[in-house]
C-alpha cells in the first residue's frame, strides 16, 4: 500500500464535505472512510499532528471528480473496494484495545457505504466465497456474517441505527478468536483442549474486549456475549435462557454464512442447502426466515441453468425465492453470448432447473464484470 501524508493533499479537503479518499493513521489503520467528513480546522490539525496518511491509489481515483464516474464504473470498482475493506477489517479486528472502537466504527462506515452502493453485490460477496485456505477466514467470516445480519435486519424493516448495530455486533462477535478461526479453517485434526477452551470462552472475551475498548452500547455487547446461547439453556458460555433478538440473529448469521464457506474437511454448501439447514434448525423463527428470504434460494452471484438450456448468473432476487432475475451468458447450446440477455425465471421457459458451481461457466468472468452485471439491475 503506497501512501502519502494528508497534509500533502490538503488542497483536496473541504471542511464539512465528504472526503474523496480515506484517511489513515501512521500505522495505516483506517481513521476516516471515504465519504466521511472532517468537521473543522481543529480536527484537521489533529490529523496532521498524528501523521495521518492517504492511500495513493485512492488519491488517484479521487483525481477524477465523482460526477464523471458513471454508475457502471462505480460498480466495476466495487470488488477492489471490498478487497480494501477486507484489509481494513483485518487491521481493525487486530487493533490494540485503545484503538479498537475507533477502527471498528471507521471500517463499519466504509463497508456500509459499499453495501448501500449495491446490496446485491454485497450478497454476492458472501455467496461467491474463495476456496478453503484462500484469504483470511476469520476476517471474511466476520464480514459475511455482518453483511447477512444487515440484510436480514433491512428485510425486517429495522431502523438504520438497528441495522448498524446488527452489522457491528456480527462483525465483532468473534473478535477474541479471529486468528484461531483462520487456523481452524485449514485444520483437519481434532480440536486441542486449548482450542476448545478458547472457543468456549470467545463470547465472554469478545464482549470484555469491546467494553474495555469503550463500546457503551449494551445491546451490542450483550448480543456478542450471548450469540451462542440457546433459549433452553443448552448453549454457552453461561447457559443463559434470556436471549435477545439481536443475539439470536447473530447466531443464525454465524451458522448460515459458515455453511457457505468451504473448510479443509468439507466443501461449501449452496445457499439453498444452507437455508434448508437453517430452516430445520429454527423453523418457527421470523429472524431465521428473514435471513433466508434476504438471500433467496438462488442469491445474486449464483450460477444457474435455465429450462431453455442457457447458463447465467443470478443478478437479483425475484418476487418469489425460486424465481430470480438471471443474466444469461450462454445460448441454449451452452455457447457464450457476446452480450448477456436478461431472463425472468418466473417464466416457465426460463425457470431455474439447476444450481451450478462457479466452475460450470463456459467462460471466465472477472469480479469487476460480475459486479457490473449484478449491480446494473
Amino acid at each position: 500500500m503506497r501512501v502519502c501524508s494528508l497534509s500533502s493533499v490538503k488542497n483536496r479537503i473541504v471542511l464539512g464535505q465528504p472526503l474523496p479518499f480515506s484517511v489513515r493513521d501512521s500505522s495505516r489503520m483506517l481513521l476516516l472512510a471515504r465519504g466521511q467528513v472532517i468537521v473543522n480546522e481543529a480536527q484537521l490539525q489533529e490529523l496532521y499532528e498524528r501523521g495521518a496518511l492517504v492511500e495513493v491509489e485512492e488519491l488517484a481515483e479521487a483525481v477524477q471528480p465523482a460526477r464523471r464516474e458513471t454508475p457502471g464504473q462505480r460498480l466495476a470498482r466495487l470488488p477492489t473496494d471490498w478487497d480494501r475493506g477486507s484489509r481494513d477489517v483485518r487491521q481493525a479486528l487486530g487493533a490494540p484495545i485503545a484503538q479498537l472502537a475507533g477502527a471498528i466504527h471507521s471500517t463499519t462506515d466504509l463497508l456500509l457505504s459499499l453495501i448501500e452502493c449495491s446490496p446485491d453485490v454485497a450478497l454476492s460477496q458472501v455467496v461467491r466465497q474463495p476456496e478453503a485456505g484462500v484469504g483470511h477466514y476469520g476476517v471474511s467470516h466476520s464480514i459475511h456474517a455482518a453483511t447477512a445480519c444487515q440484510a436480514a435486519a433491512r428485510y425486517l424493516g429495522w431502523t438504520e441505527a438497528e441495522q448498524r448495530r446488527a452489522f457491528q455486533a456480527a462483525l465483532t462477535m468473534n473478535v477474541a478468536m479471529v486468528e484461531l478461526q483462520a487456523r481452524l479453517s485449514t485444520q483437519v485434526s481434532p480440536l486441542t483442549a486449548k482450542q476448545r477452551e478458547a472457543i468456549n470462552e470467545h463470547p465472554t472475551r469478545s464482549a470484555e474486549m469491546l467494553s474495555e475498548a469503550g463500546i457503551t452500547d449494551t445491546d451490542w455487547i450483550e448480543a456478542v456475549l450471548k450469540h451462542h446461547e440457546l433459549a433452553d439453556g443448552s448453549g454457552y458460555p453461561n447457559g443463559a435462557t434470556d436471549i435477545s433478538e439481536l443475539a439470536e440473529m447473530l447466531r443464525f448469521a454465524d451458522v448460515y454464512t459458515a455453511r457457505l464457506s468451504s473448510r479443509a474437511n468439507r466443501p461449501a454448501m449452496s445457499a439453498q442447502q444452507a437455508g434448508r439447514e437453517l430452516h430445520q434448525m429454527a423453523a418457527q423463527s421470523p429472524l431465521a426466515a428473514a435471513l433466508i428470504k434476504a438471500f433467496g434460494i438462488f442469491p445474486p452471484g449464483s450460477v444457474v441453468k435455465l429450462a431453455s438450456g442457457e447458463i447465467g448468473i443470478v443478478v437479483r432476487n425475484g418476487d418469489k425465492a425460486y424465481r430470480p432475475l438471471v443474466a444469461a451468458l450462454t445460448n441454449a447450446s451452452g455457447e457464450p453470448r457476446l452480450s448477456p440477455v436478461t431472463r425472468d425465471s418466473a417464466r416457465d421457459e426460463h425457470s431455474v432447473v439447476a444450481l451450478l458451481s462457479a466452475q460450470a461457466m463456459p467462460m471466465r468472468l472477472s469480479d469487476e464484470r460480475i459486479a457490473s452485471l449484478i449491480g446494473g439491475h
